[in-house]
């Protein structure tokens, strides 16, 4: 059998391992060290924004962001089904609601008029997501939420160094959630990062993501510290946080501009074939492919094209399920509580191809023959 090509690999030099080496060397502060502060300052200065919190997780971060924002019981939140579960978990997670809108055809992100439908009383925030690296229509949302004095809280785990007109996803909203999960952009294995330029919502951040402890550590005086808040333990470890800064050293030139090479000879190809549509970039703004998703033609049979990968030892994978037919969320909502068609249809159809940095095209070439062959 040929050489299996993954669904991602992880791109990572040796400064990655030297900053590694220097974190656990050190012999201390590996809860709460040095790195932790530079990981922070070069997320803050690449989104030119004043905060950037880092967490243990994407998703103790987004649950941070919204708590901090004073989104909770009795409260609504607006936010798409297609997406990874977690997006409408936080929601529970801080006893809200969430309110499933429907998706646009364009973007995969939130759809500005049915979101527009979906605005209660009871609204408290909208919560978009920035599908596999391509901007949602942040903007319109941005507006809406404007309108209608809401939160906006957005979750661009897949979108990092994304843009709409020149701005970076995650800049737009009262907050933005990032995720280094090990195949996102900038990769740690796992964690998170709130963005926000407002100082309330930064402080209320680092407080819930450290047991609610004003104090810089815990380690630095003999004192117990100073607790103001309830917290939780969601801090990022400093060995973590190196890596994140040795990936941020190198976002642009070798994980940005490799996924995109990656993704212009993907789409060079596929775009000859018929039945399949692959991702392009939008007019005014920036991809960046963290994930490769296609979408197929209504007659195409996804599963034997998954099939035929599998047989040729390819992997791909299906994002997303939609979240609103989840057991869990059918279960506590019913069956049939929201009309998604946009949705359905999308998930119906897509299917994300092998996509990594460092992808050789010899590689890209085989996952579009096996493709080809199987809509022949």
């Amino acid at each position: 059998m040929a050489d299996a090509i993954p669904l991602f690999e992880i791109t990572w030099d040796r400064d990655d391992v030297k900053n590694v080496l220097d974190s656990v060397t050190r012999g201390s502060y590996w809860a709460n060290g040095p790195y932790i502060d530079d990981f922070e300052t070069a997320l803050e200065e690449y989104h030119d924004v004043d905060h950037a919190v880092v967490f243990n997780s994407g998703t103790t971060a987004l649950v941070s962001a919204l708590r901090a924002l004073n989104v909770g019981p009795g409260d609504e939140v607006i936010v798409p089904s297609f997406t990874f579960i977690s997006t409408a978990n936080v929601i529970e997670m801080v006893d809200a609601k969430p309110v499933f809108a429907d998706i646009e055809p364009e973007s995969f992100g939130l759809d500005p008029d049915d979101v527009r439908d979906r605005i209660t009383d009871d609204t408290a925030a909208i919560l978009p997501i920035h599908y596999a690296g391509k901007p949602c229509k942040i903007r319109e949302l941005r507006e809406i939420a404007t309108d209608h004095d809401l939160r906006l809280v957005e979750d661009a785990a897949e979108a990092l160094g994304a843009e709409s007109r020149g701005q970076k996803v995650g800049t737009f909203g009262d907050a933005g959630m990032l995720s280094f999960c090990q195949n996102k952009v900038v990769a740690t294995g796992e964690g998170g990062a709130v963005l926000t330029g407002d100082d309330d919502v930064a402080r209320k951040a680092r407080l819930l993501r450290s047991h609610g402890r004003a104090s810089r550590d815990y380690f630095d005086s003999a004192s117990g510290g100073d607790y103001v808040a309830l917290g939780n333990n969601f801090r990022m470890p400093d060995v973590v946080a190196s890596i994140g800064v040795a990936q941020m050293q190198k976002v642009e030139d070798t994980l940005i501009a490799g996924r995109q090479r990656v993704a212009a000879r993907y789409r060079e190809q596929l775009e000859k074939i018929a039945g399949v549509t692959p991702p392009r970039a939008p007019a005014d703004g920036r991809h960046v492919y963290q994930l490769f998703t296609v979408r197929f033609d209504d007659d195409v049979d996804r599963d034997a094209v998954v099939q035929s990968l599998e047989d040729e030892n390819i992997a791909s994978k299906v994002y997303f399920d939609p979240v609103h037919r989840s057991e869990y969320y059918t279960e506590r909502y019913g069956d049939g509580a929201w009309s998604l068609p946009t949705t359905d249809a999308v998930s119906e159809s897509v299917l994300s191809l092998p996509m990594f940095s460092h992808m050789a095209e010899e590689d890209i070439d085989r996952v579009v023959d096996c493709v080809a062959a199987a809509l022949d």
